[in-house]
Formats: structure tokens, C-alpha cells, sequence
């Protein structure tokens, strides 16, 4: 998969290194002296354009036209947004992806300014730890569909009144499925007779609904 990310700071080189590594091709534009200087260190030089991100000519010098995703993660969000029309409307990038630097912007990103898929890291970073005070030792482990669905882990507690019963006999909340179980450092792979033990690490895919009542149906005392 070839990928464009403009924003060579901590977001852009992480992501970067990740891609690589997965052996994806992919350019990182950045045009900040001390940026740059840290990137080199980080990535190979042949994975860097030198030049400003919202310029199209530099886009084309990354490879805009055969990118499958467009990565904006800039600082400013303005700079985000033409970056993002650019590649929706200019040169027809399949999947966006813009960073959201301010939350009050928000509003702003979306498929009319050529936006797929918005990062609010203020967004995120508050729902997710509101999110772990409030429900017991339930832990997101990722967020799907912008935030609408969570994978999340809980332990199953010695008290727990499901050790002991088979999946298929649940009374689980509806949108949610329980994806996996780790057992002892394995994962078991859940089926309908497959039962619970004191433990267990559950694995499940939930809205938000689901994941306030599957953490009470999994750890409530008998």
C-alpha cells in the first residue's frame, strides 16, 4: 500500500515506522529544519520529502497520484484541511485521514472537505479516561467506527456468577460478542459451548450501552 503522511513530528514518524515495517510504501513530507534533522534519525532519508505538505507540487513529488492513503497530521488545522481537499478533490486519494489539533474544529472535518476519518486526540484521550474511571477495571483496547464501537478486556473475578457457563447460554447485551479469551497467556478462541473460567480474560466487541452492561454481567458479585 503506498501512503502519503504530511507531518513529520512524534504522530507522523510513529505511524511512518509502523508502515514501514509493515512493509508498506510510504513518503512523509515535512519541511520544519529541527523536524527533519529528528525524522532522518528515525526513517531512512528516501522515505522524506523535503517541502511544505499543502503545496501540490510537493504532493506529487511524494507520489500523491498512486497513494492509497492520505495522512494529514500537521500541527495547524487549517493546514490539515487544505491538505485534505487536495488529496480528495485534486488527486483522488481512496482514504483521507486528518489530524484534529483544536476540538473546537471539529465540525469542520468532514467528507465535504475531502475528510474520510478524523482524529480528535483531546476527544479521545477524554472519552477513554472518563471511560476507565467510571467502569471497574474494564479496558478499551481500541475504538472502531470514530468511537461508536470499543474492543474491550475484562477479568473474569472468582465471584463472577458466568464461571462456569457456556457462551451460548449468556444472557449478553445486545451489539455485543465476546471475540476472544485469554486463558493462561493463550487465546481460546470462543465458541457457543465454550465456557468461562475464574480469570479468563474476555475480549469483546461493544457499543456503548453494551460495555456499561457487560462489565456489571461479567464482575457482579453471586
Amino acid at each position: 500500500m503506498n501512503v502519503v503522511v504530511v507531518g513529520g513530528g512524534n504522530t507522523g514518524s510513529h505511524l511512518a515506522k509502523i508502515l514501514i515495517s509493515a512493509s508498506h510504501t510510504v513518503r512523509v513530507i515535512e519541511e520544519r529544519p529541527a523536524v527533519l534533522e529528528k525524522l532522518t534519525q528515525e526513517i531512512s532519508q528516501e522515505n522524506v520529502i523535503v517541502g511544505d505538505g499543502s503545496s501540490p507540487v510537493i504532493l506529487e513529488k511524494a507520489g500523491i497520484q498512486k497513494a492509497q492513503v492520505l495522512v494529514a497530521v500537521t500541527g495547524s488545522d487549517e493546514t490539515n484541511l487544505v491538505i485534505t481537499s487536495l488529496g480528495r478533490f485534486e488527486f483522488n486519494v481512496p482514504r483521507v485521514i486528518a489530524r484534529i489539533n483544536n476540538p473546537k474544529n471539529a465540525w469542520l472535518f468532514t467528507p465535504e472537505m475531502g475528510v474520510d476519518v478524523s482524529l480528535n486526540q483531546s476527544e479521545i484521550l477524554a472519552s477513554l479516561s472518563a471511560e476507565e474511571m467510571s467502569i471497574n477495571d474494564m479496558m478499551t483496547l481500541a475504538k472502531l467506527r470514530r468511537g461508536k464501537y470499543s474492543l474491550v478486556e475484562e477479568k473474569i473475578a472468582p465471584s463472577s456468577p458466568v464461571i462456569g457457563i457456556a457462551i451460548k447460554d449468556m444472557s449478553l447485551p445486545q451489539n455485543c460478542v465476546i471475540s476472544g479469551i485469554i486463558r493462561k497467556g493463550e487465546i481460546v478462541l470462543p465458541r457457543g459451548i465454550t465456557t468461562l473460567e475464574e480469570g479468563d480474560e474476555v475480549l469483546a466487541l461493544v457499543d456503548d450501552n453494551a460495555r456499561e452492561q457487560l462489565a456489571r454481567f461479567l464482575t457482579r458479585p453471586k
